[in-house]
């Protein structure tokens, strides 16, 4: 009897153990990585520049043309260092014209970007996208934009939004390699952030199960235990 439990324990944690054993490594590695990084250096905060706070007298609201506008929500743009309202997340106006804009042009992109990045960076090509995939790096941000490429082993992004200017987010290297090892880390395929999603939980429970295997195990393996075991019988 003793033969047989150790027997199935023993297949029982060496099958177990290989189906969890590259999620587990995945989970170790990303913990290393997670831990022995800087967390401002992943969100890029090494490629910003200090920008100053600007601000505009609230006269230039008067500017606005279209008087049946109801205004619920409004934002503050430069866009070449000249004030625009962004006004309910939909209309783009310059502040001293009082014109309403389809979007800014790709001069106008790499000014923004150069108001928030570092000047070191040097500007390898921009390109305007319409959409992209639910794995791209920037997903869930407003399109279209800007995506500017900057020269570098870093490989450098930053992305604008074309309808109200906004300087969205900077991407390189070290934050992709975070992104990837995050995504095994939660196992969310998706959204990267969801730890309730039944794959991690299927995991973590087999993970369980092959440690208490492993233990039990050890506790039919050991000479010492066998040894104890006899001199109490």
């Amino acid at each position: 009897m003793k033969k047989t439990v150790h027997y199935w324990v023993r297949k029982s944690h060496r099958y177990l153990g290989l189906f969890t054993a590259v999620q587990f490594l995945m989970w170790t590695i990303g913990g290393l990585y997670f831990s022995w990084t800087n967390l401002d250096d992943i969100h890029g905060d090494q490629f910003h520049k200090e920008v100053m706070p600007q601000t505009i007298s609230s006269d230039l609201l008067a500017n606005i043309k279209d008087s049946t506008l109801q205004i619920e929500r409004i934002r503050l743009r430069f866009i070449e260092h000249q004030p625009h309202f962004w006004i309910n997340d939909e209309q783009l106006i310059d502040a001293k014209t009082g014109e309403t804009r389809g979007g800014i042009t790709e001069k106008e992109a790499l000014g923004i970007a150069q108001m928030h990045l570092i000047d070191d960076l040097k500007v390898k090509r921009i390109e305007r996208i319409e959409e992209v995939g639910k794995h791209h790096e920037y997903r869930e941000r407003p399109l279209p934009a800007y995506v500017i490429s900057y020269e570098g082993n870093d490989n450098v992004k930053a992305y604008i939004s074309i309808a109200d200017g906004g300087f969205q987010r900077v991407r390189h290297q070290s934050w992709r390699n975070f992104d990837f090892l995050w995504m095994m880390h939660t196992m969310d395929y998706q959204g990267r952030d969801n730890f309730n999603n039944w794959l991690l939980r299927i995991f973590s429970v087999v993970g369980l199960v092959t440690i208490i295997l492993g233990m039990t195990l050890f506790f039919y393996s050991s000479n010492t235990i066998r040894k104890w075991r006899k001199r109490r019988k």
